[in-house]
């Protein structure tokens, strides 16, 4: 049995869309992320350090972290979403390269700004925001272009970027444009395996 100890956050979210759409049982553990004391240990002796969503197979011993390691370790057992064409994978790990660099990079300090720091300078949330929306401002285009972030399927590059797009969805409705990204965002929703990824732990 594999099992996750996840919180919904989008690095969780990541986790259990990619079980979910790949159609894999799991037992999730919700974790309180903000409480050390009640993170159980076998979680721990995985991840020391208590961050999620942290991984286990128990039937491969196979126990890791980072939720991009664990998608990407999925896919590739499993055999989906990821590519075997060099070219192919190669455009793939780009744009997860992407999700987890630049746009998580601009959408971690607007959540840390907003709920740790309420006295927060409106400019430099505000600075946070223009350039979430301009790293999204890529798919957009990449989106105009091709269904999916990687061409006519979709693959792991979108369920990576999925939660955080839907997370940020009032500044989206609040900068307007973006048309292709939420057409897209609405195709992803669709998706029964997004849809019940979204809902764990």
């Amino acid at each position: 049995m594999i099992q996750i100890w996840s919180a919904r956050t989008t690095n969780g979210l990541r986790v259990s869309i990619m079980l979910e759409e790949l159609g894999l049982p799991y037992r999730a553990h919700a974790v309180d992320i903000d409480d050390p004391a009640t993170k159980p240990a076998e979680m721990m002796a995985i991840a020391p350090h208590g961050a999620i969503p942290v991984f286990k197979d128990d039937a491969t011993g196979i126990a890791m972290t980072q939720s991009f390691a664990i998608m990407q370790h999925l896919c590739e057992q499993e055999g989906r979403f990821l590519p075997k064409a060099p070219a192919a994978r190669a455009l793939v790990l780009q744009w997860m390269s992407y999700v987890m660099t630049d746009v998580i990079s601009a959408t971690h300090p607007i959540f840390v700004l907003t709920s740790e720091f309420a006295d927060t300078p409106a400019p430099i949330i505000a600075h946070y925001e223009a350039r979430l929306l301009r790293f999204l401002g890529q798919a957009d285009a990449q989106l105009a272009a091709t269904p999916y972030l990687c061409g006519d399927e979709v693959t792991v590059a979108d369920f990576a970027l999925y939660p955080t797009a839907a997370f940020r969805s009032r500044l989206l409705d609040r900068a307007g444009g973006l048309p292709h990204l939420r057409a897209w965002m609405r195709t992803m929703a669709a998706r029964p395996g997004v849809a019940r990824g979204m809902a764990v732990p």
